[in-house]
C-alpha cells in the first residue's frame, strides 16, 4: 500500500502549483535557489544562540536607517536657508514625519549600542583569533564608519544644538599636526559653517558613507563566510562538531526575535517620545552650551583632562595609539586560547575600556548637573526645545537689516553686537524676526517706544518673564545702543 502522500509507481504526478512554477522559473533564471541556500546553510558549531544575533541586528537597522533616510532626503534641503525650516516641516506637517525623523534618530542610537555589543561578544568569544584578523579589521573599519555617520547626520537639522556640537567637533580637526587647519577648512568648505558645510556634510552622509559601508559589509561577510563561525569559546572540540547545525531555521528563528524586539523598542520611542529639534542655528548665539549626542559624551569628558599644549596628546596621539591597538590586537594575542577565564589580561583590558568608557559618560551628565548655572543654561535650552516643537510650523524669515543710514551708525552695530552677545536671538531670531518661541521686535520700538522697550528689557513684566525672558541690567550706553539696533530694524 502506498501513503496518500507518495503516488504509486507510474501514477502521474501532481501538476506543480502556480507558486511552485514561478519559483522555478525565477530559480532558472537568477539562481536565487542556490543562493538561498549558501547564505542559510551556513553551519554553526555548537549549534544556534541568542549571542550571535547582534550581527544580524546591526545590518538590518542600518537597512532601516538607509529607508528611513531616502524619506527625510525627499524633503530636505541642504542650505543654510532652508534646512532648518525643511526639517521642521517633515516633524510638524509632513503626516507621519515626526515618527519616521524619529526612527532614524533613535535608530543611530541602537547602532551604537548594538555595534559596542557586537564586537564585546567577538572579543569575548575570542572570535577574532584563528584566521580571523581580517575579519576583526573589517569590523572596526565599520565600527569608524558608523560614528562617522552619526557625526555628518547630526549638523542636518541646523538647530542650535546641531550647530554648536559639530563647531566643537570641527574645530578638533585643527589640531590634526600640520594639516589640521586645511582639513578642517575643506571639512566646512570656508572659515566658519555655512550652506557649503552642509552640502559637504549631506553628500558624505547620504552618497559617501552609505555606499562605504555597504561595500564593507560585503568584505566582511565574505570573510565571515570565508573563515566560518568561531562557534563557543569553551567545550570540548568533539561534541561541539557534533552539534554543529545550519544556520536555518533556528538561528534564523532567534535573529527574527532579537530583530523583533529591537525594532519594537524603536518604534515605541519614536511613538512615545518624538525626537527633538530646536530653534533654528543662531551663530551670533555666544551664551549656547554645546552638548554631543550621548555616544559622545565619554570623549567630550575625555577632551577636559587635556588643555593647552597637552591637548594635542589628549585629542590625537592617545586614541590614533588607542585605535592601532584595536585593529591590530589580532597580531598581538597570538595565544589560540579562547576561553575567557584562560585570557584574564584581554578580558580585563576589555572591561576596563568599557567601563571607562560608561564612567567617562555618566561623570559629563554629573558634572553638568552639579554646576547650577550649567544645569539652568541646559534646562532654559530644553525648554526652548519643548517649546519650539510644541509651537506651530512657520516659514522661518531669514533676517532683517538696519536701514541704510542707520548701518552706518556705531551706535547700531553696538546694539547688534549686544543683542548677539546677550543671547537675544536664540529666542527672538537672527535680526529679531521671531521665532515660534518669542516675537519679533521689528517695530517695537515705534510702537511702544523707546522708554517702555528699555523698561521691559531691564525689568519684563510678570508675563514676560514667566514665558522665560530674563532681566538685563545693562549700563544706560548699551541699552541705548541696543534700543536704537532695534528701531532701525525693517
Amino acid at each position: 500500500m502506498h501513503s496518500a502522500a507518495s503516488p504509486a509507481p507510474g501514477a502521474p504526478r501532481p501538476k506543480p502549483g502556480l507558486t511552485d512554477r514561478f519559483y522555478s522559473w525565477l530559480d532558472r533564471r537568477t539562481g536565487i535557489d542556490g543562493l538561498l541556500r549558501e547564505a542559510l546553510d551556513e553551519p554553526i558549531p555548537g549549534g544556534a544562540k541568542y549571542a550571535y544575533v547582534f550581527g544580524s541586528a546591526l545590518l538590518f537597522v542600518f537597512l532601516s536607517q538607509v529607508i528611513t533616510g531616502v524619506f527625510l532626503a525627499m524633503y530636505y534641503v541642504p542650505s543654510a536657508d532652508h534646512a532648518h525650516t525643511t526639517v521642521a516641516y517633515i516633524t510638524k506637517v509632513v503626516t507621519g514625519g515626526s515618527f519616521i525623523r524619529s526612527l532614524h534618530v533613535y535608530g543611530a542610537s541602537a547602532l551604537m549600542i548594538l555595534l559596542v555589543l557586537h564586537m564585546s561578544q567577538v572579543f569575548f568569544y575570542g572570535a577574532y583569533k584563528r584566521r580571523r584578523e581580517l575579519l576583526w579589521m573589517s569590523g572596526g573599519v565599520l565600527f569608524l564608519l558608523m560614528l562617522s555617520m552619526a557625526f555628518t547626520g547630526y549638523l542636518l537639522p541646523w538647530d542650535q544644538r546641531a550647530y554648536f556640537a559639530t563647531t566643537v567637533g570641527t574645530n578638533l580637526i585643527s589640531l590634526v599636526p600640520w594639516i589640521g587647519p586645511q582639513l578642517k577648512e575643506a571639512l566646512l568648505g570656508g572659515s566658519s559653517m555655512g550652506t557649503l558645510t552642509l552640502s559637504r556634510f549631506f553628500v558624505v552622509h547620504v552618497f559617501l558613507l552609505p555606499a562605504a559601508i555597504f561595500g564593507f559589509v560585503a568584505v566582511h561577510i565574505y570573510l565571515f563566510r570565508k573563515a566560518g563561525a568561531a562557534g563557543p569559546s569553551k567545550g570540548d572540540p568533539e561534541k561541539i562538531r557534533q552539534k554543529t547545525e545550519a544556520f536555518y531555521p533556528r538561528q534564523v528563528a532567534k535573529d527574527i526575535v532579537f530583530v523583533t524586539l529591537v525594532i519594537l523598542t524603536i518604534g515605541l520611542l519614536a511613538y512615545y517620545r518624538p525626537a527633538d529639534l530646536g530653534p533654528k542655528a543662531d551663530p551670533a548665539n555666544t551664551q549656547y552650551l554645546p552638548r554631543p549626542e550621548w555616544y559622545y559624551r565619554p570623549f567630550f569628558e575625555w577632551l577636559k583632562f587635556w588643555q593647552g599644549r597637552m591637548e594635542v596628546v589628549g585629542v590625537m596621539v592617545i586614541p590614533a595609539v588607542g585605535l592601532a591597538v584595536f585593529f591590530l590586537w589580532p597580531f598581538l594575542d597570538r595565544n589560540p586560547e579562547r576561553a575567557p577565564r584562560r585570557r584574564p589580561a584581554a578580558i580585563t583590558a576589555m572591561v576596563l575600556t568599557l567601563l571607562l568608557a560608561g564612567g567617562l559618560g555618566e561623570l559629563s551628565y554629573r558634572q553638568d548637573a552639579m554646576d547650577p548655572s550649567v544645569a539652568k543654561e541646559l534646562s532654559l535650552q530644553q525648554e526652548m526645545d519643548v517649546r519650539y516643537m510644541a509651537a506651530p510650523f512657520e516659514v522661518e524669515m531669514i533676517g532683517a537689516i538696519p536701514s541704510k543710514a542707520a548701518a552706518a551708525n556705531p551706535q547700531v552695530a553696538q546694539g547688534k553686537k549686544i543683542f548677539a552677545d546677550q543671547g537675544c536671538s536664540t529666542c527672538h531670531g537672527a535680526g529679531a524676526v521671531g521665532t515660534a518661541i518669542a516675537p519679533k521686535l521689528i517695530g517695537v520700538v515705534k510702537k511702544r517706544g523707546a522708554e517702555k522697550v528699555a523698561s521691559i528689557i531691564h525689568s519684563p513684566p510678570p508675563a514676560i518673564s514667566k514665558a522665560g525672558m530674563p532681566s538685563f541690567n545693562l549700563p544706560d550706553a548699551q541699552m541705548k545702543a541696543l534700543v536704537g539696533y532695534l528701531d532701525s530694524l525693517h
